[in-house]
């Protein structure tokens, strides 16, 4: 027995080459303040196997940052100082350093662009990043949020601009409406806490696909099925639920479809679905796998590019 295995271990490597295969490179930047907090959070929140990037006009914001990698945007434009909250002090500030934006970005397969929109840096930069990405051939999702109510007309206003923007050079773009994780947050929570909860959707959103291509499961997805549903799709929506005990499957599942990230857009126009289930090790059934699968099915166009792991 011990000697077949040893010539069947020889005669796989015979047929795999090892060296061809050398793994996706994934890389996640934030730009401006917003996004250069949400990937602190990723970073203390565990995201692995992809490298982190800050961008930012605001030195003293920048270097604080956890990140793998700095750019400092617009040293001439903005001198170190914020965008003030003008979105073409932010565009300008990006421009004036796209050689060292290309050159953090060569090599990479597929990049998350994160930004809180409303603000300069934020609004007025993502879209010329994401255009360098796009004229690399990089598959790149924007996961940027939306505006609290509170937070004034008119940065919804300048949010709403850049959102429309940034969807222009993104391949999907995930649009997280803050206002709408009120409804889950209690109704005395801080300015902190709120903030931190928009956080949490983002490190989510992103760990939720980079572990989709990066962890094997039963039923595997890789960066392939990723790009396929992923790439030119425009805006994107992400919900999420979870559940357990006896009903956990249709539970978690219905929470996902009806969230309130969903913003109240039904998945029936939805030209790719893309569907992570995750449970404790062995526990999920064959049964709760093909429920999940049949609700989400009966939700979206038959025609849609679906793809459950």
């Amino acid at each position: 027995m011990e000697q077949f295995f040893e010539q069947v271990e020889t005669q796989n490597d015979s047929f795999v080459d090892a060296a061809s295969y050398v793994g996706e490179v994934i890389k996640v930047i934030g730009v401006g303040g917003g996004g250069c907090n949400a990937i602190d959070n990723m970073i203390l929140g565990g995201v692995k196997d992809v490298e982190f990037i800050a961008a930012n006009t605001d030195y003293k914001s920048l270097v604080r940052s956890k990140a793998h990698h700095l750019i400092q945007l617009g040293k001439t434009t903005t001198k170190g100082l914020g965008a003030g909250t003008l979105p073409e002090v932010g565009k300008k500030a990006a421009i004036e350093d796209e050689a060292q934006i290309m050159s953090l970005l060569k090599g990479t397969d597929m990049l998350f662009l994160t930004a809180g929109m409303g603000g300069g840096t934020g609004t007025g930069a993502s879209p010329v990043i994401a255009d360098i990405a796009k004229k690399m051939n990089i598959l790149t999702v924007g996961v940027v949020t939306r505006p609290f109510d509170y937070e004034g007309v008119n940065r919804r206003k300048v949010a709403e601009e850049g959102i429309e923007q940034l969807s222009k050079h993104v391949d999907s773009l995930i649009v997280i409406p803050n206002e709408k994780l009120m409804t889950e947050l209690d109704a005395d929570v801080s300015m902190r806490d709120a903030f931190a909860a928009a956080d949490d959707v983002l490190r989510n959103a992103v760990s939720g696909i980079t572990e989709v291509i990066k962890t094997p499961g039963l039923i595997s997805l890789d960066y392939a099925d990723v790009k396929t549903v992923m790439s030119g799709r425009g805006i994107a929506m992400m919900g999420s639920g979870t559940a357990k005990g006896q009903n956990r499957a249709r539970e978690a599942v219905e929470k996902a479809i009806f969230s309130p990230l969903l913003d109240n857009i039904s998945l029936e126009g939805a030209r790719g679905v893309l569907v992570n289930v995750s449970t404790a090790t062995g526990s999920l059934k064959l049964s709760e796998y093909n429920e999940i699968i049949r609700i989400v099915s009966e939700h979206i166009d038959p025609n849609a590019v679906f793809k459950p792991g």
